[in-house]
C-alpha cells in the first residue's frame, strides 16, 4: 500500500525494434508475463510503426495497458491524427494511452522530406495538435467515436518551458526528459538531480490544484551486485556532463542489485513525485526482478 496522496508504480516498457510478428508477439506477452504496466511504441524511423504495433500487442496481451512514447506530432496532422487515435483505441477496447512531443531528431525530418521547423514552430504545433484533438473528440459527428468521452489519456512528454506548460495545463501523464538542455538538434545529455528537480518544480507551480501522473524515462539500467564499479564505468560515459555523485544520484540511471535499484525509485518518488517510469526495451528482463519487487506499492 502506498500513503496518502502518493501514486503507486507503474513500469512501462518502450519497444524499439522493429521485429517478424512472430518475436513482437512474444516480447508483448513477455512484458505483461514481468509485471509491466504498460506497453508502448516508440515514434522514430527505422523502428517498429506505432499504430500497426500496439494493435497487435492488444490481440495478445489482456492486462497490459497501451500507449505511444511519444508520437512525434511533427510527422502528424491533427484530423488525420485523432482518426488514427480513436479507431486504435477501439481496437484496444479502451486500453490507449496517447503520448505527444513535439519531435527533437533533425536528421528524421529531414529523411522524410520534411522542414524541420525552430524549436518554438514545433512546439506551436504539438499545442495545435492538443487542442484539435479535444476539438475533435468532442464532437458528436467524428467518427470512428472516442472509447472514453474526451479521447484516450494524454501524456504530453519534453524538458522545456512552453512544452512544460502545455503538458501541465493538458496531460493526465507529465513525461519529463530527465536531460538538459542542449543545443537544438544536438540530441540528449542527463540532467543533474537538481536540474530535474527544477523541471518538477516547474511543473508543479503549474498545475496548482490539479493532479497529473509523473513520468521518467530511465536511459540507462545496471543490475550488478557491485554498483561502485558499475557507476564509475557509467561515468566514463557522461562525465563531460555529470560529477560521479550526480550520475549516482541522477533518477534517469538505475544501477545496483534490484533491491539497491527499488529503492533508488522509491527515494525518486519521495524527492520527485515520478510514479511511473518508463524502461527501454534492452532493459526489459534485467528489470524484471524491480518491477517484481514493487509491485503495488
Amino acid at each position: 500500500m502506498t500513503a496518502p496522496g502518493v501514486k503507486p508504480f507503474r513500469f512501462g516498457v518502450n519497444l524499439l525494434f522493429p521485429d517478424s510478428r512472430a518475436a513482437w508477439v512474444a516480447k508483448c506477452r513477455r512484458a505483461e508475463e514481468i509485471g509491466y504496466d504498460v506497453l508502448t511504441v516508440a515514434d522514430h524511423l527505422g523502428m517498429a510503426p506505432p499504430f500497426p504495433g500496439l494493435v497487435l500487442a492488444a490481440e495478445v496481451t489482456e492486462r497490459v495497458r497501451l500507449g505511444t512514447f511519444v508520437l512525434n506530432v511533427g510527422f502528424h496532422r491533427p484530423a488525420l491524427l485523432a482518426r488514427e487515435v480513436t479507431g486504435t483505441d477501439q481496437f484496444l477496447g479502451g486500453r490507449l494511452e496517447l503520448g505527444l512531443g513535439a519531435g527533437y531528431v533533425k536528421a528524421e525530418f529531414e529523411a522524410a522530406g520534411l522542414e524541420f521547423p525552430g524549436a518554438g514552430r514545433r512546439v506551436d504545433h504539438l499545442e495545435h495538435t492538443v487542442k484539435e484533438l479535444k476539438r475533435l473528440y468532442a464532437d458528436p459527428e467524428h467518427r470512428p467515436a472516442p472509447v472514453h468521452p474526451g479521447g484516450p489519456p494524454l501524456m504530453i512528454g519534453g524538458r522545456g518551458d512552453r512544452v512544460l506548460t502545455l503538458a501541465a495545463e493538458h496531460a493526465d501523464i507529465i513525461a519529463f526528459s530527465g536531460t538538459a538542455k542542449v543545443p537544438d538538434g544536438a540530441g540528449i545529455a542527463l540532467a543533474a538531480p537538481d536540474g530535474v528537480a527544477e523541471r518538477v518544480h516547474f511543473v508543479r507551480e503549474l498545475l496548482g490544484d490539479r493532479t497529473a501522473e509523473f513520468n521518467l524515462l530511465v536511459q540507462f539500467v545496471i543490475v550488478t551486485d557491485d554498483r561502485p564499479r558499475a557507476l564509475a564505468g557509467l561515468h566514463e560515459r557522461v562525465k563531460d556532463t555529470l560529477t560521479f555523485d550526480e550520475l549516482a544520484a541522477a533518477p534517469t540511471a538505475l544501477v545496483g542489485t534490484p533491491e539497491e535499484i527499488a529503492e533508488q525509485l522509491l527515494a525518486h518518488r519521495e524527492r520527485f513525485g515520478f510514479s511511473y517510469f518508463t524502461l527501454l526495451e534492452p532493459n526489459m528482463e534485467a528489470f524484471a526482478p524491480v518491477v517484481e519487487l514493487l509491485q503495488g506499492r
